[in-house]
């Protein structure tokens, strides 16, 4: 069997090493180049973007599952042009998508259908969007960019002029490009942030293991919003009760509510929630497995992955059961200094093959080789996963590892799982 996953950071690298354990797995295709898949597979450089040339490679490859697992792609409606060239592919489609490509979609979704969710409005002129920050006065307040920005498309003003320059800054400066021509500005909540992602077919859904993602720069949850800076997820047995409460009021809602919108869902789909004291709420949807909890979630999974994906797109999910290890997993991510904003790359990377041979993980975001070398080639360089039986033994274990790793201007959280 021949896979190519489109996407190539440490979320990617996670599914290929999954992915390999397969025996009947003769060849692993990627794109653009992941120095990690790379060692288990091959990867092409063809941009996520250039369906043209990604449908030809699929095809001169012989491809028998093409695995879309990137946002941009996914949004654009890659899944629908395999499809219509009779390649099998795994991803939501198009219509799908569009979940995790227009926020303000998601969020009137959520009014329509009655998910919990923050209160919000929309806005398409600066001036509005001011007059009505001024007029609420409440903060923090939370802003957002109504399209795809990498992770990074909220802040969080904790005044009338970090609203102003936020606002400024999405919709004047277009810091993230046509993403920002509409913004929702929207109440913060206040409560315990976490992430719960499952598979469905449309019809079924079966949920992952929780994780937390850092989402913040600096410790603590301070500075600017990031891809990721780590996650965790816990091996202790989840509260059902709450997790029954979460199935009929957010998870079964929103699969139906997208095929009653005529966007059957068939993928992952990813949901940040916030506890409140006002119960659970949805903060946002992903159409896609998340990046770092990918790292935490996979090293997890007993069942064959294929096989999962598989049942997904022949829509018999209901017929296989998705085993689990009782393990809990501590990602850090280790980043170029500068992350979010400015950074170097090209500094070679010391240590890599000095890690510990047991229950250490690492996965490659932003690396590339040149003379046998592995050099940064991104904010998120590496993501470093411990899998014990505790988040204490595995965060120690994360942590111990690290500092057999070193690069020039490499920065890394050090409370991820504290």
């Amino acid at each position: 069997m021949k896979v190519f996953i489109v996407g190539n950071g440490g979320r990617e690298h996670a599914m290929a090493w999954k992915i390999k354990q397969n025996p009947k797995i003769e060849k692993i295709f990627s794109t653009p180049f992941n120095t990690g898949i790379n060692e288990i597979g091959e990867c092409a450089k063809i941009d996520v973007l250039n369906f043209e040339n990604l449908t030809k490679f699929a095809k001169e490859k012989e491809i028998d599952l093409a695995i879309v697992s990137t946002d941009n792609p996914l949004v654009e409606g890659l899944v629908d042009v395999f499809e219509n060239h009779n390649i099998r592919v795994f991803g939501p489609n198009k219509k799908a998508a569009m979940i995790e490509g227009s926020k303000i979609f998601s969020k009137e979704l959520m009014k329509k259908y009655k998910i919990p969710t923050a209160k919000y409005e929309i806005f398409d002129k600066k001036i509005k969007a001011m007059e009505y920050v001024k007029k609420k006065n409440e903060y923090p307040i939370v802003i957002k960019a109504d399209g795809l920005a990498y992770g990074k498309g909220v802040i969080i003003a904790h005044n009338f002029e970090e609203a102003n320059t936020a606002v400024e800054k999405i919709m004047k400066e277009k810091i993230f490009g046509k993403s920002g021509d509409k913004i929702i500005i929207e109440d913060f909540l206040f409560g315990e942030e976490f992430s719960v992602l499952a598979f469905t077919d449309g019809k079924t859904i079966k949920l992952m293991p929780i994780a937390k993602d850092y989402k913040k720069i600096f410790d603590d949850n301070k500075g600017p919003n990031t891809g990721g800076m780590g996650s965790i997820s816990p091996g202790e047995t989840q509260d059902k009760i709450l997790i029954e409460e979460y199935m009929e009021k957010i998870f079964i809602p929103t699969i139906r509510a997208m095929e009653k919108e005529g966007r059957k869902y068939k993928g992952v789909i990813y949901f940040g929630l916030i506890l409140t004291d006002d119960g659970v709420k949805v903060i946002e949807y992903n159409c896609r497995f998340g990046d770092p909890e990918t790292q935490v979630i996979l090293p997890k999974l007993k069942t064959d992955l294929i096989e999962i994906f598989d049942s997904i797109i022949d829509e018999k999910l209901n017929e296989i059961n998705i085993e689990w290890k009782n393990l809990s997993t501590v990602c850090v991510i280790l980043a170029s200094k500068g992350y979010p904003e400015k950074y170097e790359i090209g500094h070679e990377i010391y240590g890599l093959k000095n890690l510990e041979k047991e229950n250490i993980l690492i996965f490659h975001s932003g690396t590339k080789t040149e003379k046998e070398k592995i050099l940064t080639n991104g904010g998120r360089v590496v993501g470093i996963v411990g899998c014990e039986k505790t988040i204490a033994e595995s965060r120690k274990k994360t942590y111990n590892n690290i500092k057999n790793i070193s690069f020039e201007n490499m920065y890394f959280r050090k409370d991820i799982g504290k």
